[in-house]
C-alpha cells in the first residue's frame, strides 16, 4: 500500500505490532458509511465522476454486504479496516477504487470513523441507563412506604424508605446521562476533510460530509482534528463514574443478601451456586459489577497516558486508543444490564428490613428536634439531653421509644407523654416532608417526576 516508497516489506514483529485489524474491524460499518459520505461529496464537487462513483459506491454496498454475512476475509498484512476495505473494494470495482481517497487520508478517516463508533455507543448507553432508571423507578412505586434503616457509616443512622432508596440511584444514573449527553455534544464535530492534518487544495465541501454523517459541524482546525481524542476520553470517564455508581449499588446487593442482613433476596437467575458449598447461594452478579470500575479506570489511565505527550498532529500511538475503549464500552453495557437486570429481580423482606430499621436507636434525631420545638432549646443542647437519654436506654438494654417516661425527665424535667409520638419508626420516616425527603408520599410524588424527567 506505501506506492513507491517503500522496496521491502515489514519483519514480522514489525507486522505484529503494527496491525489493528484484530480490533478495528468493529468499526466496519462506520468506515462504509464514512466513505459513502465522502463519495457523495467527491461526486457533488466534480471531483469523481457520476460514472465512477455509481461503481465504487456500489463496490462498497457489496463490502458492506459481505462483512455482514461473515464472508469477507480480514487480512493482517493490511494492516487495519481501513486498508482491507480499501483493498477488497479494488478487487471488486478495479482501479477507479482509488479515486475514492482523494482529497481524504487515514488520519482524517480513523478520526471519523472513531467519533461515528463512540457516538454510537453513547446512544446505546443512554439507552440502557434510562432501563436502569426505570427498573430502580419500578421498585420504588411498588415499595415506596417500606421502612429500611438509613446508614451512616454502615451504621443505623435515621429511618428512610426503600423506595426512597432505590431513587438515589435513580439520581446518580442521571447525571451519569448527563455527562454522556455533554459528551456527545462536544464530540459531534467532524474531522472528515482534514486529510493528513493540514487539509487539501481539492474543492470539497467539509459542511456537506458533516451532514450526511450527522455531524453538528465541521471541526474548525485540520490538525486538531485529527489528533484529536477528547471524545474517547470523556466517554472512558463517563463511564467510570457510571460504572461507580453501579459499583456501589452492586456492594449493596451483596450486603443485603448476606445471612446476616437478608434484606433483599436474588433468584437463581442472578446468583450463582459453591462447588463444594452445597448450601450457598452467591451474588456473583453483583461482585462482577461491583469489579467493572477497574476496567474503565484502567481504560481511561491507558488512554491519557498515550495521549499525555503526543506532539501535534498524529501518532501511531494513537492507534493504542481504540482496544480499551472498546473493551471498556463491552463492560460498561454488561454492568449496566446486569445492574437493571438485579434490581427487577430482588425481592425485599419486609420482616427484616422494618426490623433492621428499629436497630441502634434511629429515631434520636427525632427525639432531639421534639426537644427544639417543644421545649425551645438550642440544638446542640438538645442534642446533649438526647445522647444522655440513649446512654440510658442502652443500659436498661431498651429501645428509646421504650423508656420509660419518669427515666427521661430525670434527664429533661420539661419531656411529657407527647414525646412518645415522635420516636416511632413510620412517625420519624412521614415526618421527613422536606423537598427530596423520605416521607411516603414525597417518594411517590419524586417517582413520578423521575419517570417525566428521565423516561
Amino acid at each position: 500500500m506505501w506506492g513507491g516508497r517503500f522496496s521491502g516489506g515489514p519483519s514480522d514483529i514489525m507486522a505484529a505490532i503494527n496491525a489493528s485489524i484484530g480490533f478495528d474491524r468493529r468499526l466496519h460499518a462506520q468506515d462504509i458509511r464514512g466513505s459513502h459520505a465522502h463519495l457523495d461529496m467527491l461526486e457533488a464537487a466534480g471531483i469523481v465522476s457520476a460514472t465512477d462513483a455509481a461503481a465504487i459506491r456500489g463496490g462498497l454496498d457489496r463490502v458492506g454486504q459481505e462483512i455482514a454475512a461473515g464472508r469477507f476475509v480480514f487480512k493482517p498484512e493490511l494492516e487495519d479496516i481501513h486498508m482491507n476495505i480499501e483493498a477488497r473494494l479494488a478487487e471488486l470495482v478495479g482501479p477507479v477504487a482509488g479515486r475514492l481517497h482523494t482529497a481524504r487520508s487515514r488520519n482524517d478517516q480513523v478520526a471519523t470513523d472513531f467519533r461515528l463508533w463512540v457516538r454510537e455507543e453513547i446512544d446505546a448507553v443512554d439507552a440502557a441507563l434510562a432501563d436502569a432508571q426505570a427498573a430502580f423507578i419500578e421498585k420504588t412505586e411498588a415499595w415506596p412506604d417500606l421502612p429500611m434503616p438509613g446508614f451512616t457509616h454502615l451504621q443505623n443512622g435515621q429511618p428512610v424508605t426503600f423506595g426512597h432508596h432505590m431513587l438515589a440511584y435513580v439520581e446518580m444514573l442521571g447525571r451519569d446521562r448527563g455527562r454522556f449527553a455533554d459528551a456527545r455534544r462536544r464530540l459531534n464535530e467532524s474531522p472528515l476533510g482534514a486529510a493528513a492534518l493540514a487539509g487539501t487544495p481539492f474543492p470539497i465541501e467539509r459542511e456537506m460530509t458533516a451532514a450526511a454523517l450527522g455531524f453538528d459541524r465541521p471541526a474548525a482546525n485540520s490538525m486538531d482534528a485529527v489528533s484529536d481524542r477528547d471524545f474517547a476520553l470523556e466517554f472512558l470517564a463517563a463511564g467510570a463514574i457510571t460504572a461507580l455508581h453501579l459499583s456501589r449499588f452492586a456492594e449493596e446487593v451483596v450486603l443485603w443478601t448476606s445471612a446476616q442482613f437478608r434484606f433483599v433476596s436474588l433468584s437463581d437467575a442472578f446468583t450463582t451456586g459453591s462447588s463444594i458449598m452445597p448450601q450457598k447461594r452467591n451474588p456473583d452478579a453483583a461482585e462482577l459489577v461491583r469489579a467493572k470500575p477497574g476496567r474503565l479506570l484502567g481504560a481511561f489511565t491507558a488512554l491519557a497516558t498515550v495521549l499525555k505527550g503526543l506532539p501535534l498532529t498524529y501518532g501511531k500511538d494513537m492507534q493504542e486508543d481504540k482496544e480499551p475503549t472498546f473493551e471498556a464500552a463491552d463492560s460498561l453495557m454488561l454492568a449496566i444490564a446486569a445492574a437493571a437486570g438485579m434490581v427487577r429481580d430482588m425481592e425485599p423482606d419486609p420482616g427484616r428490613l422494618r426490623a433492621a430499621a428499629e436497630v441502634g436507636h434511629p429515631t434520636a434525631t427525632d427525639l432531639a428536634d421534639w426537644l427544639v420545638r417543644r421545649l425551645g432549646m438550642p440544638f446542640r443542647e438538645a442534642h446533649r439531653v438526647t445522647g444522655e437519654l440513649v446512654a440510658e436506654a442502652d443500659r436498661r438494654g431498651l429501645a428509646l421509644p421504650q423508656l420509660p417516661l419518669d427515666a427521661m425527665q430525670a434527664v429533661e424535667a420539661g419531656i411529657d407523654e407527647s414525646v412518645y409520638d415522635v420516636l416511632s419508626i413510620e412517625r420519624s420516616i412521614a415526618a421527613r416532608t422536606s423537598y427530596g425527603g423520605t416521607a411516603p408520599e414525597n417518594v411517590r410524588r419524586a417517582a413520578a417526576a423521575a419517570r417525566e424527567r428521565f423516561l
